[in-house]
């Protein structure tokens, strides 16, 4: 085997392996937690209420990917479930930045989008972005719960957040992986609970 096959197939079955154990790992140590998190969210869409998501980077992408599968669908036709993730209007996240600077760009559409009741989510591998925990800060002050996807040590916003579900490892690309996981599990609980009297599976 060449030296470029050779490391490519230690790429492979490294990234493999690690996956696994971080998943094994996170299954053991937060099942409750993700269950708990189900709990959370069902009891705001019963109340008509929404959630509010967010995150920075890889994090962002999950957010927006987490609120398209609850607006649209996950494996099943049916209703919509109300979701925004905050990431994804330029012109407010530019104008925030540029007039208030960029730890304001959540905490802002916390402020003019959110409820009381509504719950905010937040995804952030290290749980030290500053505005990530300005968000979750002006959640608490308007009554809005928080769920926060973790990894790390989960910063501050373990400290902060009503529910924290943490993934085992240091290791960014691992956290996003795992987090995306349980943001499928998460909507595939949502949509059976919700809409288990009908049958419209895809």
């Amino acid at each position: 085997m060449d030296k470029k096959l050779k490391i490519e197939k230690e790429i492979i079955d490294t990234c493999f392996s690690e996956l696994s154990d971080v998943l094994n790992r996170t299954l053991e140590r937060e099942k409750n937690n993700i269950e708990k998190s189900v709990s959370f969210i069902l009891e705001a869409l019963k109340n008509n209420k929404k959630l509010l998501i967010c995150g920075n980077g890889g994090s962002a992408a999950e957010s927006q990917h987490f609120a398209a599968e609850l607006v649209g669908r996950f494996k099943m036709n049916r209703k919509g479930i109300p979701a925004i993730a905050l990431t994804t209007d330029t012109a407010i996240i530019t104008a925030l930045g540029n007039d208030f600077g960029f730890d304001s760009i959540f905490a802002q559409q916390v402020e003019t989008l959110g409820r009381e009741g509504d719950v905010l989510c937040c995804l952030s591998t290290s749980g030290t972005s500053a505005n990530l925990i300005m968000a979750s800060l002006k959640a608490r002050e308007k009554d809005i719960p928080t769920l926060s996807l973790l990894g790390k040590d989960g910063g501050k916003m373990k400290e902060i957040s009503d529910i924290s579900i943490m993934v085992p490892s240091q290791d960014t690309a691992r956290i996003q992986e795992v987090h995306l996981l349980i943001l499928h599990v998460i909507c595939q609980m949502i949509e059976k609970i919700l809409f288990a009297s009908k049958d419209e599976s895809l």
